[in-house]
């Protein structure tokens, strides 16, 4: 039984939600998106809550349960409010600007990174060494705070580099005489 998936997605006020086919939509005041899941399970629609059951007992159709679940709370959390994630950058030189549709990422590299910032996704940097991803898509939001943090992932020596904001970073000790 999944924990996760025998719990029903409550949908707050001014959130729609039509089930077509294979098809779930989710109309909120941000946006509107759609997600088609498996013939694995099915997905109710009540009153005020969404109910996804899994279609039989095999292990797929369980795995389905869970991960469709997930992914109707996330299009239903993100119709009315944004996924935020926030990164830190350390290093000495090491900044950040936003400059339109760009983002400039000074990683002590031979040259700057100019990383272009996708549709559907917004990254502010209020500090030079702080980065904000912002946007209704959570899928879309980690991986556009992946790709970032893969230009200069942290490493254990120093520490510098670009994690996310709270990420411990074991250090390693350095070389002995």
């Amino acid at each position: 039984m999944s924990r996760i998936g025998k719990r029903p997605v409550p949908l707050p006020t001014g959130v729609t939600a039509s089930v077509s086919g294979q098809t779930i939509e989710v109309k909120g005041p941000k946006q509107t998106k759609s997600f088609t899941f498996t013939d694995d399970v099915t997905i109710e629609i009540g009153e005020d809550a969404i109910t996804v059951r899994p279609r039989g007992n095999s292990k797929r159709a369980r795995q389905q349960w869970g991960m469709s679940r997930t992914v109707v709370a996330n299009l239903v959390h993100g119709s009315t409010e944004p996924f935020r994630t926030e990164l830190e950058i350390r290093g000495v030189g090491y900044r950040a600007q936003v400059q339109g549709n760009v983002l400039k990422l000074n990683l002590g590299l031979s040259h700057d990174v100019d990383f272009d910032i996708p549709e559907g996704v917004t990254v502010t940097a209020p500090k030079p060494t702080e980065l904000v991803v912002e946007g209704h898509d959570k899928q879309l939001v980690g991986q556009v705070a992946a790709n970032i943090r893969d230009w200069r992932r942290p490493e254990p020596y120093k520490g510098k580099g670009i994690r996310y904001k709270g990420e411990y970073i074991f250090q390693k000790e350095g070389k002995k005489k």
